[in-house]
């Protein structure tokens, strides 16, 4: 027979066997798409090694919010994270993107709040800033455009003189 009791004991014991980083020390390097003119997407990448001061299991889950996006951390390997996502060229807007990184403690805590309030925040584990100083789209006018307009300026001006020339 299961008692409130031992549910409460069961809780404690998985509480006190769940992992936490303390001290968390983090060494970010990240990437962004520049060129628009050949993607159809932004991508944006941050690499990220994890320190603390205690040692963590092998599947030590993390996980990241960017904009209120959810997003999920992969191990890459010991120690090292990949959070990547993309967006389209018209809505990516450049500036520096917080990548919040929530562990499983504290991803629960913000679903737990969000459902209360959706625009609810806890505290991340650690946060990381991407910048990206935007994207290149081409130039303002289209190199067919402005050869047009120059042939037709030219064809022009050579009518005029001709006209000039014969009266």
């Amino acid at each position: 027979m299961v008692t409130k009791y031992t549910i409460c004991l069961l809780a404690l014991a998985s509480a006190a066997f769940a992992q936490s980083c303390t001290n968390p020390q983090v060494e970010a390097s990240s990437f962004t798409s520049l060129d628009a003119t050949v993607v159809t997407q932004i991508a944006y990448i941050t690499e990220f090694t994890l320190k603390c001061d205690n040692p963590l299991p092998e599947n030590y889950a993390l996980y990241a919010e960017v904009d209120g996006k959810p997003l999920s951390a992969a191990r890459i390997a010991e120690n090292k994270y990949q959070v990547s996502w993309t967006e389209e060229p018209a809505k990516a807007r450049s500036g520096v993107h917080e990548v919040h990184i929530l562990d499983e403690e504290g991803w629960a805590s913000l679903r737990r709040a969000r459902r209360a309030d959706p625009k609810a925040t806890v505290a991340p584990l650690i946060a990381i800033q991407l910048h990206h100083p935007g994207s290149y789209s081409g130039p303002w006018v289209n190199s067919e455009v402005l050869a047009t307009a120059i042939s037709i300026l030219v064809a022009y001006t050579a009518l005029r003189n001709k006209s000039k020339i014969l009266a």
